[in-house]
């Protein structure tokens, strides 16, 4: 069989929109949300889609329900190919409801993950001990990010707090903070019960955040994708993608399905 190689797509084909960056990037980042890959599952994955992952989240509380060493093994494949990998936010809020932080970061850095998620969806955590741990994940080596929202159907954006939360949290160093929208993303955070964005909630955010750029969207559903990239551009960040989404969804940040094919429109 012949070797292509030495192939190359034509640019405009590749990316009609001529300005996906390559990794590591700075906009546009996708996170990728693992609900349970086994170890060929997820290295074929990073074959077929590691250019268009910069980070995976090992859902919820799962990371202590894998063999260890298939786990760690994990994290080390990711890593080679340049991806943050971090445990769900939910499992560091079990460690503070169970009085265990310290084990959990012991633990977490022993295993080679790469990043943290400090949130508070389910429990209340107190600003102090919130602030508390972003330094903590810092002083670790860990890349921090930090999530607003509850976890309970219905629930919704608190303009003051958001604002209130991504100043504190950025000042402190969190590289991004993520917007609340389970793996569903029904009737949390801006979408409603169908999953469709309350636009109104949207702008309201971005015109009163100090640095929208430092959110990062969870938006499971290819109707909530299309619409903030058509609303927020090919560079918004985006999360909790499904490991089957994820080369659909860099499809439509570079201009190369019907949805979004406007954006590698020429101007000539």
């Amino acid at each position: 069989m012949e070797l292509t190689s030495h192939l190359q797509w034509n640019p405009v084909l590749a990316d009609p929109t001529g300005r996906r960056q390559a990794k590591p990037r700075s906009t546009g980042k996708t996170m990728v949300i693992d609900k349970g890959l086994g170890l060929n599952a997820f290295e074929d994955l990073l074959h077929t889609s590691g250019e268009h992952m910069d980070l995976i989240k090992i859902g919820f509380g799962t990371s202590p329900l894998y063999p260890q060493p298939l786990l760690k093994r994990k994290i080390e494949m990711a890593h080679s190919f340049g991806i943050t990998v971090y445990p769900g936010g939910t499992f560091l809020e079990v460690a503070i409801a169970q009085q265990a932080i310290d084990a959990f970061f012991d633990m977490i850095t022993n295993l080679g993950f790469t990043g943290v998620e400090v949130s508070d969806g389910t429990i209340e955590v107190r600003r102090s001990l919130r602030s508390e741990l972003i330094r903590r994940g810092l002083e670790e080596g860990l890349e921090v990010l930090t999530e607003y929202g509850k976890k309970g159907w219905g629930s919704t954006i608190e303009l003051e707090e958001l604002i209130e939360t991504v100043t504190l949290d950025a000042e402190l160093g969190a590289q991004l903070v993520t917007i609340e929208a389970r793996e569903s993303g029904v009737g949390v955070g801006i979408f409603d019960e169908n999953g469709n964005c309350r636009d109104e909630e949207l702008e309201q955010v971005l015109q009163s955040v100090p640095k929208p750029q430092l959110l990062l969207w969870e938006a499971p559903l290819k109707q909530q994708q299309v619409h903030l990239l058509r609303t927020l551009g090919p560079d918004v960040h985006l999360g909790n993608i499904g490991s089957q989404d994820i080369i659909s969804l860099e499809a439509l940040r570079r201009g190369l399905r019907s949805d979004t094919l406007s954006f590698g429109a020429r101007k000539d």
